[in-house]
């Protein structure tokens, strides 16, 4: 198992590389509230993009393109919120987590059976399980609630087998390093909430 885990770091593709970088990047960024983690993790996830649907993972390629989509977003909804309310740190009530997760699995369910049936997918669950909870999870970094990173470190762990069990191991390294800075944004993000309320 390690020759294998050393021999696919060492055919990382310089495209691949590029995007472990500027992930790391994004995530730095985004865990200081900087917008131009936005810009970072736009041109990361273009790239993705290509190295998704190139491992048969049809729906992390999805997702990459939805990234890229809220990249832009993102960096126009932290702008308006920096110049409004300062990039105030928001919550999202229990209720609306409850009916986040029942969708994330019903959808999930739903996009796996088509994926199994029409595609090479080579993980259609577990593909979708991530896309549907990533959708979830940018668009709440978009909106600045405190309870993206929960979800991060959800599917960046499932991410992480994933990618490992495609060959890409170096993109594995890039979502256990997304998982160890998930904790951290979340204690981050958590005190500049409390100290937003005091």
């Amino acid at each position: 198992m390690t020759h294998a885990l050393l021999r696919n770091l060492r055919a990382t593709s310089p495209a691949e590389v590029l995007a472990v970088g500027l992930g790391i990047v994004y995530v730095l960024l985004i865990l200081k509230r900087n917008r131009w983690g936005w810009v970072a993790g736009g041109l990361s996830s273009a790239i993705y993009v290509f190295l998704s649907a190139r491992a048969l993972l049809p729906m992390q390629s999805v997702l990459q393109s939805y990234y890229v989509l809220m990249a832009i977003y993102g960096w126009f909804s932290w702008t308006r919120s920096q110049r409004e309310s300062g990039g105030a740190i928001g919550r999202w009530p229990l209720r609306l987590h409850l009916i986040a997760v029942a969708v994330i699995v019903l959808m999930s369910l739903l996009t796996a059976r088509w994926l199994a049936r029409a595609t090479h997918a080579a993980w259609p669950l577990l593909d979708s399980l991530t896309t549907w909870s990533s959708l979830l999870a940018t668009w709440l970094v978009a909106r600045m609630k405190l309870e993206n990173w929960i979800y991060w470190i959800c599917a960046d762990t499932v991410m992480v087998f994933l990618f490992t069990a495609q060959g890409y191991a170096f993109t594995a390294c890039l979502f256990l390093t997304y998982i160890v800075i998930a904790v951290f944004g979340y204690r981050e993000w958590q005190r500049k909430y409390r100290l937003q309320r005091v």
